[in-house]
């Protein structure tokens, strides 16, 4: 009796070490920032604006934050973190509130998990663990950090008609009265178990990795229960729908209804919108300039920049050209179906130049189909056959596989004169600029120091040539070719696609940073400056940065202002560099809390800055003259860079001003933003591809920075790179 007892002990210890469960949000074990360090620390930037300000002294601090976080609830952050990536496999909520106060030293936050992944259990204790982050710090006129709750809608359509892309929510109250009872996803209905069986041949990977065989044995856990709950109906109002179900809203229009249904105060930020993983070639900002399809109220702010890459820039290159004629090569584009063909060309041997010929321009037409799956043409091709096709080699860390027609910049220049807003203008897209880190680690606010790349961003791979002899474990099975020198046919929108996984990894960086001024360290301001677009974005560094309307007809306005005149404008720009930063982490809050957990934590490096600062080299003023008729052309109504002006060497910022002398003769609507420049500094992936070119400008070589152990794990593939940060717009009418 006695035996069996132990060998039944055994066994049900056996089962449950090889089983998989539920796994914990986490702990905030911090306590928050004391209230003298907090008042230092905005004493010191008000001094440093005094110095820069000589004339009027600005009456509002500016603070920086995060909103666009993600922890390892969100199904592809965990199954990026597997061990099979030798990366640290789960990472709960609650860590996003101890990094954000410790790591990054951030001053808000806003966690916005995928809501196809995220259950009403899990957005339940999210909102617990929000609310317990806000109350570390017991004065909320100085709050130490402001954390928001929210989810990310994520929409992939196959083709341009059908895609709407990316956009993440942020609720202005975190009581349970001011939230919906569960997320809100983008799913058709029918594709959910798809997506599921894309996710499951990687928690297989147990039999291969059995070390660490409990780690994707949860994976796998999860991946059934998502399987199993049920959809919500669709013919009832969304507070209507039972608790415990995935409710669906597959295009903008049921998202905003469902949202309209619930009534609660939220900010719907658009993000990565040129970004190509998934994004088709040929998507435009066009069909989105609808009253149903773009809501002012809640669209008041865009995501310029995050880990992903920044969508800012428009160039007249299209990424698909159309389904029919591949576009040639230019000097700063090369069309991935133009590729296809030269990768078919190094294929042909001993096929007659006819045949030859003939299967190249036959390449090209199915790249063209195949859209963002142009790799399904030749799937065994290596990342160095593409070379640097369908990137933007002259952007600022563009996003890869860049769609200029869904950039923050085309955007801007539409126009739509069949509808009206609410002031009887055109409909046009009037967005302030924020930025993010994207993160998908729990990780808010990464970028203050560009270190750990593998950790800090979402380059992921194999660690080792055991697992794939090309370093990645595909998500989607590619089809056996069976002639390498045929190219394979790949109808856009027939299936779905992702492009290929490899140089993607060359165009992830350490995210960026949103700014506000406010008049207090509250909830309640921060909003208010988002909602009034009076914020700014930055690549990740501290810039602080001003940008002022002086001669408007009620007198001064700042960034993000809209107003109506008649004379010409004239503008100030001030701008100070970051702090540099000293190695390690400050003593303070490894004095009041534990050193040991702060330096796991945070990687033994924290936002720990010096007494200097960094320079700022150059302030670029950027013009846009919307439409000012159907139909007429993007290209010539963007003047990116329409002023430029060199800064001195002086540690103590820059002040520019400068005044529009053509805007009354050229009797238009017209914005202006600036862009802030900062001397150069290592970055995570500052050089992307390091593409090298021959005598006539076409791409020769590339160096990929793989996520994968092909690059040295921890080689942070740095290049220097000019950081910077973007004010929001200031918009300028002519009366009617």
């Amino acid at each position: 009796m006695y035996k069996i007892s132990i060998r039944l002990l055994i066994a049900l210890f056996l089962l449950w070490g090889c089983t998989g469960s539920d796994r914990s949000g986490g702990i905030i074990l911090g306590k928050g920032h004391l209230i003298s360090a907090i008042k230092k620390q905005d004493q010191q930037q008000r001094e440093a604006s005094a110095l820069l300000h000589s004339t009027r002294t600005p009456s509002k601090t500016i603070l920086f934050g995060d909103l666009h976080v993600h922890s390892t609830w969100s199904l592809d952050a965990l199954m990026t973190q597997l061990p099979i990536f030798d990366l640290e496999s789960y990472h709960p909520p609650a860590l996003a509130c101890d990094f954000a106060r410790f790591c990054s030293r951030i001053d808000f936050f806003a966690l916005t998990d995928h809501a196809e992944s995220l259950t009403t259990k899990h957005w339940n204790k999210e909102k617990d663990l929000i609310r317990q982050c806000n109350i570390s710090n017991s004065d909320t006129n100085n709050a130490d950090l402001v954390a928001w709750i929210g989810w990310e809608w994520t929409q992939k359509g196959l083709t341009p008609a059908t895609h709407w892309g990316n956009q993440h929510l942020v609720f202005r109250h975190t009581a349970d009265r001011d939230l919906p009872a569960r997320p809100i996803n983008a799913y058709i209905a029918g594709t959910y178990k798809r997506v599921m069986d894309n996710f499951r041949p990687l928690t297989h990977l147990k039999w291969v990795d059995p070390f660490n065989w409990r780690t994707y044995s949860h994976a796998s856990w999860f991946l059934n229960q998502l399987e199993r709950l049920p959809s919500c109906p669709d013919n009832v109002a969304s507070p209507d729908n039972p608790l415990n179900c995935l409710e669906s809203a597959p295009s903008p229009a049921r998202l905003y209804q469902k949202l309209d249904e619930w009534g609660n105060e939220v900010l719907v930020i658009p993000h990565g919108s040129a970004w190509g993983f998934h994004t088709p070639p040929r998507t435009s900002w066009d069909k989105m300039l609808t009253r149903e399809l773009h809501q002012p109220q809640r669209h008041k702010v865009i995501e310029i920049i995050s880990n992903n890459g920044s969508s800012e820039e428009y160039r007249p290159w299209v990424s698909g050209h159309n389904n029919k004629t591949c576009p040639s090569p230019t000097k700063n584009y090369l069309p991935c179906c133009h590729q296809a063909g030269e990768i078919m060309r190094q294929r042909c041997g001993d096929l007659s130049p006819t045949e030859c010929n003939r299967r190249v321009e036959t390449a090209k037409q199915y790249a063209l189909e195949a859209g963002l799956a142009y790799n399904k043409v030749f799937p065994d091709a290596r990342a160095e056959e593409w070379l640097n096709c369908g990137q933007c080699e002259d952007c600022f860390k563009p996003a890869y596989n860049y769609v200029p027609t869904n950039s923050v910049q085309y955007a801007l220049a539409l126009s739509h004169f069949s509808q009206r807003d609410n002031r009887n203008r055109p409909l046009r897209y009037r967005f302030g600029f924020v930025a993010g880190s994207d993160s998908h680690n729990a990780r808010p606010g990464v970028g203050y120091k560009q270190f750990a790349r593998r950790e800090l961003t979402m380059a992921t791979g194999a660690r080792s040539s055991f697992f794939g002899p090309d370093g990645m474990v595909p998500i989607t099975i590619l089809e056996e070719m069976e002639d390498p020198r045929m190219p394979q046919r790949f109808i856009e929108g027939s299936k779905s696609a992702i492009t290929e996984l490899e140089r993607i990894t060359s165009f992830l960086y350490a995210g960026g940073l949103t700014a506000v001024h406010v008049q207090r360290r509250s909830r309640e301001h921060i909003w208010k400056a988002l909602y009034e677009k009076e914020v700014y974005a930055t690549s990740g560094p501290r810039i602080l940065l001003w940008f002022d309307l002086l001669n408007a007809p009620g007198g001064a306005v700042p960034m993000g202002a809209e107003v109506e005149m008649t004379h010409n404008p004239e503008f100030e720009v001030r701008a100070i560099g970051d702090f540099k930063q000293k190695s390690g982490c400050g003593q303070d809050d490894l004095q009041t809390n534990s050193p040991q957990y702060i330096r796991s934590l945070c990687s033994n490096e924290c936002y720990h800055p010096s007494t200097e600062r960094h320079l700022i080299t150059r302030i670029e003023v950027i013009r846009i003259r919307p439409q000012s008729f159907s139909g007429e052309e993007i290209g010539g109504l963007i003047d990116d860079v329409w002023r430029t002006f060199e800064c001195p060497p002086d540690p103590q910022g820059c002040v520019i001003r400068f005044r529009d002398d053509t805007f009354t003769s050229n009797n238009r609507n017209t914005l202006y933003y600036v862009r802030a420049l900062q001397e150069e500094t290592p970055a995570i992936n500052g050089g992307q591809l390091h593409t090298k070119f021959d005598e006539n400008g076409q791409a020769t070589q590339i160096t990929n920075c793989y996520g994968d152990y092909r690059t040295d794990l921890d080689d942070d593939c740095l290049s220097p790179i000019q950081e910077r940060a973007w004010s929001s717009p200031i918009y300028i009418d002519r009366p009617n």
